[in-house]
């Protein structure tokens, strides 16, 4: 099995392509099961956020695994095959590990350093587990992943500002008002993940009085009741909208909550910031006076989307460390099979001998061919430790992969999976 990452991000794609690959949360246990019924796809983890849709997967082919996920996603988002290439990053073996160590530090986020991300990793890895997608090769990397996204936060200052989506939205959102939100009404729309962090940045900005409002009533209520918020029912939004200044839109909607036709006629000023994919603001709404609207497009063209975190070489430096860690362990365990192979090469050589020997010299007695099996066995075993100790650590190191194949081709031995049907691409290359 080897390490294939697919995806499109802020980075390659705009918010309406992201918002046509974004898989809801209900959706990703079929479509990890539609993935891991591929021909060549072993384990999937999907990690699908306001700003990204990833596959992790481990392949049996580099060209077939890429095909079969290209596909499904292809499949799913209604999005043609030529299109889609366009718009995806693909990441094999070495650097899959790299960019998946990256991602969780925030090294590949929007803006640098959030932390938002080490969350959604989280869940993408919880419902991988829960749908059984996931195997030995990709519990690995999910866990180190999220540690080596925790030990980037704990042992560097790259999150040092606490910025995260919401912050840098905020400051595009400051500029609009003369640089300070104090005392402006605010209006969060949603109660999720992205619905709380922007009640808790808001709250921390000075925007205020603020109110909170969910499908969900019981949940707006909830996180209105720990930030000092008022909630407000769902069927009241119009009205919550002709009074706020600053709107936050974050909600989970297949469809625009916010229409022209509901904005229409402001005759204050009212910043939109809309951090869903899909969008909960249709196109329209950006052209009605008196409205400015920030999506993720925007924020990616904006100054505070680009890297500029002090840290980052510390934290690049982290996860070069790690990957370098990882693919040690990942050729120890390449070169498991082909140990246990030869061990099971030698104990049938010693089984097939004793059989001779019981047939030649009937007259032993059973202690007597106990102890030339327990010798045979404890010589064996012997001549073969060194060997296998030291084959295990020269496979940890660059290049160890040949150190197996020299153990297949001189035992003659049958490894399944130990060989490539798909012709290894340039690593990291793009699809």
């Amino acid at each position: 099995m080897n390490l294939l990452s697919v995806g499109a991000s802020h980075k390659t794609a705009g918010v309406g392509t992201l918002e046509r690959l974004s898989i809801a949360g209900p959706d990703i246990p079929a479509i990890l099961q539609k993935l891991v019924a591929q021909p060549y796809v072993g384990e999937a983890v999907v990690l699908s956020t306001c700003n990204r849709v990833e596959v992790y997967a481990a392949v049996t082919g580099f060209h077939g695994g890429l095909g079969d996920v290209c596909n499904v996603l292809a499949e799913e988002s209604g999005i043609g095959a030529n299109e889609l290439a366009s718009h995806l990053y693909v990441h094999y073996d070495e650097a899959a590990v790299r960019h998946s160590f990256r991602v969780s530090s925030g090294l590949d986020s929007m803006v640098v350093g959030e932390a938002q991300i080490l969350g959604q990793l989280r869940d993408a890895y919880h419902a991988a587990t829960e749908a059984d997608s996931a195997g030995r090769l990709l519990h690995e990397l999910m866990q180190q992943t999220l540690r080596v996204g925790k030990r980037a936060h704990a042992e560097t200052g790259i999150d040092k500002a606490g910025q995260s989506v919401v912050s840098a939205a905020l400051e595009v959102a400051a500029d609009a008002f003369g640089g300070d939100l104090s005392g402006r009404k605010g209006l969060v729309i949603g109660a999720g993940a992205m619905g709380a962090l922007s009640v808790a940045t808001l709250t921390r900005s000075g925007v205020g009085p603020l109110k909170i409002t969910n499908r969900g009533a019981d949940r707006a209520a909830r996180l209105a009741e720990a930030y000092g918020a008022t909630a407000v029912p769902f069927d009241s939004l119009d009205e919550a909208l002709d009074e706020a200044d600053l709107v936050v839109c974050a909600t989970a909607s297949t469809e625009p909550v916010l229409t022209a036709e509901r904005l229409a006629g402001r005759s204050r000023q009212l910043v939109v910031l809309d951090l869903a994919v899909p969008r909960d603001v249709s196109p329209e709404v950006a052209a009605l006076p008196n409205v400015t609207v920030v999506d993720m497009d925007g924020l990616a063209a904006s100054r505070r989307a680009l890297p500029a975190a002090a840290d980052t070489a510390a934290v690049e430096q982290i996860v070069s460390s790690e990957v370098d860690q990882f693919l040690g362990w990942l050729r120890g365990a390449e070169i498991a099979p082909t140990v246990a192979a030869l061990r099971t090469r030698a104990d049938e050589v010693v089984s097939a001998e004793l059989r001779k020997l019981s047939s030649r010299r009937p007259e032993f007695t059973d202690e007597q061919r106990s102890d030339v099996a327990r010798t045979l066995h404890r010589v064996v075993q012997q001549l073969l430790h060194s060997p296998t100790v030291r084959v295990r650590q020269l496979a940890a190191e660059p290049g160890g992969d040949q150190y197996a194949a020299l153990l297949r081709e001189l035992f003659d031995l049958d490894v399944p999976h130990a060989t490539q049907a798909d012709a290894v691409p340039e690593i990291g290359g793009k699809a």
